[in-house]
């Protein structure tokens, strides 16, 4: 329930709470299973599960590569909703998924199937706004929030319009382009969280290229969630779930209080 995400942001007791995201069914169902778990032990408040799919505009080389691995192994969405299920009790579980995995049937029987499996959230990043409102009235039926996306470049107006219609936070794109780890934080990403404020109440996370210690408390110095992708499954990919959990406790004491 989107509740679950409001609950996650208030009483995290960082600076800011902290989101890894890991790619579902990589390097395979179970491993992803056991990373999100060591990631939950270490100190993440919730996860960002990605559904591989095998054209991930959004996404850079490590997520891409992750995701083209998974696909190769066998995962499915089906398969990772069933990951999902599986840790949903942990922690609450945000789905990450482009928009041709959920519209395909329609929307309704995805994001049914998603709210069966426990999730609490939904992030199409290739869905405009203009067009998720039949999705939005979807999941909020199911208690699922639909979180939106603002980059940089999003117009004062448009971002008013965002926030007015997003539930559960919103994803604050901190660079134009695609994710991956980047040496240090883009100039103007005060401003984009300052504009997005503005605009409503909802928390306010920020991801793409944040990847150390120093990145992440530079981020919750300025936003209420930092989001961390690409080191995270680089992590999984290289040293399992262990890594995964030496990772996020490095990031989760970077924000420490």
């Amino acid at each position: 329930m989107p509740d679950r995400i409001a609950e996650a942001f208030a009483g995290h007791g960082k600076r800011a709470a902290l989101m890894p995201y890991l790619m579902g069914g990589y390097p395979d169902l179970d491993s992803s299973r056991a990373a999100i778990e060591a990631a939950a032990d270490a100190g993440a408040d919730l996860v960002e599960l990605g559904i591989p799919f095998s054209d991930p505009l959004a996404d850079g080389p490590a997520i891409h590569a992750a995701a083209t691995e998974a696909l190769a192994a066998g995962a499915t969405p089906h398969a990772v909703l069933g990951v999902c299920e599986r840790v949903a009790g942990r922690l609450p579980v945000v789905l990450m998924v482009y928009a041709n995995a959920v519209l395909a049937g329609g929307g309704e029987p995805f994001v049914r199937r998603a709210a069966a499996a426990g999730a609490n959230g939904l992030i199409v990043p290739d869905l405009p706004h203009e067009e998720a409102g039949g999705l939005r009235e979807v999941c909020d039926a199911a208690e699922i929030a639909l979180v939106p996306l603002v980059a940089p470049t999003t117009s004062g107006e448009r971002v008013s319009a965002i926030a007015r219609d997003g539930r559960g936070f919103i994803y604050a794109v901190s660079v134009t382009g695609t994710t991956g780890e980047r040496e240090g934080l883009p100039q103007g990403l005060a401003d984009t969280v300052d504009r997005i404020r503005s605009g409503g109440d909802l928390p306010v996370a920020v991801g793409f290229g944040i990847s150390t210690a120093v990145q992440a408390r530079g981020v919750a110095e300025l936003a209420d969630g930092v989001i961390v992708g690409s080191r995270i499954v680089r992590a999984a990919g290289e040293g399992g779930s262990e890594a995964v959990g030496q990772v996020v406790g490095e990031l989760a004491r970077a924000l420490s209080i």
